[in-house]
């Protein structure tokens, strides 16, 4: 039997709607923002509870598009969490201010702990990700933000479909960004992103310069970019939405039939807390595992797919190390990088694929 990890060649196995979509596209010859793009974007802020959204080409740009738009640049200080993928912290280093980083914690989210120390006059945001689609402690960080008076701008590139007590992660800073890459909860066939806000200022800023500046056609206001995302996906995107839900709905189901068959192989598997109220996209489904190396040999020759995620924490990669950082400084990201496994569970899984899977690791372990 296999397990794939990569659920891409099923996911858009059914593409009649989608086609249907595109081909009205081309004959309109709407290429760029119009109809469509509206139409996700009205729908998209609607679903997270927002009062504004913009599409973005990638999750990258969002972020990079994000700190722009609070005008956070060379000489700043943006705190965040070193066991998240490269680009929360490549978006930082993008806008020239400095990346301070934090540790995480055993949810592998950002160690609220160690956030208030990190702080000084020139720190000007906080970056939380929502890593794996779990989700930090989103309130405790919104105090701190209004303690010190500095902005929080959330990577929830994951988080597309999350619920942290019934509100969307990438609504709680004053900025949220998000990612429609083939491995979200939601994707495009490609890489796609979102910005939402409430704040109005700051939406008329974003709406300009992620449009190279324009006001229309022939006046730009300010030298800006293209972060557009693509009609041709904002379809895609709009396709996805109606799926999202069960999307979700099946990926915690598996999560729990994963929980409930692993938990009685601890400390061999750790498990991480999962908190009332917080409802995950499992974007990722983590779990600490001893002998993991061996695990996954073990694992990989019965066919069952697996990933680590990931196995250098950003501290340690080589530009992490030239801000100084060094082996030690993050001893819990440090830790958990050498027994992390992924494990599918996305929604195409089968009981039988995922039976299988348990069944193997209860015998690696016995």
């Amino acid at each position: 039997m296999q397990v794939p990890f990569n659920y891409l060649p099923f996911e858009f196995k059914n593409n009649k709607a989608i086609f249907k979509e595109w081909k009205k596209l081309i004959k309109s010859t709407d290429f760029t923002l119009g109809k469509y793009m509206q139409e996700f974007e009205h729908n998209f802020k609607n679903y997270v509870n927002a009062k504004y959204c913009f599409g973005t080409n990638n999750g990258t740009d969002a972020l990079i598009l994000s700190l722009k738009a609070l005008n956070i640049k060379k000489g700043d200080e943006v705190i965040t969490v070193c066991n998240s993928f490269y680009a929360t912290a490549g978006a930082i280093d993008a806008v020239g201010a400095k990346i301070i980083f934090v540790d995480c914690d055993s949810r592998y989210q950002i160690n609220i702990d160690q956030i208030e120390k990190k702080i000084t006059k020139k720190t000007k945001a906080i970056i939380p990700v929502h890593w794996g689609g779990a989700s930090p402690d989103m309130n405790y960080i919104v105090k701190l933000s209004k303690k010190y008076n500095i902005h929080i701008i959330e990577d929830a590139c994951m988080g597309i479909g999350g619920k942290i007590n019934g509100k969307s992660p990438g609504t709680f800073g004053i900025i949220g960004a998000y990612s429609m890459h083939p491995l979200k909860s939601l994707n495009v066939m490609g890489d796609g992103g979102m910005v939402v806000t409430n704040n109005k200022k700051i939406a008329n800023w974003i709406k300009k310069y992620r449009n190279h500046g324009m006001i229309n056609r022939d006046s730009i206001e300010f030298w800006g970019v293209n972060y557009r995302l693509q009609p041709l996906q904002a379809i895609v995107a709009n396709h996805g939405l109606t799926k999202l839900e069960n999307v979700i709905k099946k990926r915690n189901e598996n999560a729990i039939k994963l929980d409930l068959g692993l938990k009685k192989l601890y400390p061999n598997i750790i498990i991480p807390n999962r908190p009332n109220g917080y409802k995950e996209t499992f974007a990722l489904y983590m779990i600490l595992c001893k002998k993991r190396d061996k695990l996954i040999k073990y694992l990989t020759k019965k066919n069952i797919e697996v990933k680590i995620h990931y196995p250098i924490p950003l501290h340690l990669q080589t530009p992490g190390a030239k801000l100084g950082y060094k082996k030690g400084s993050f001893p819990i990201s440090e830790s958990q990088a050498l027994s992390l496994l992924t494990l599918p569970v996305h929604q195409f899984l089968t009981n039988k694929q995922i039976n299988f899977m348990l069944k193997s690791i209860r015998s690696f372990y016995a």
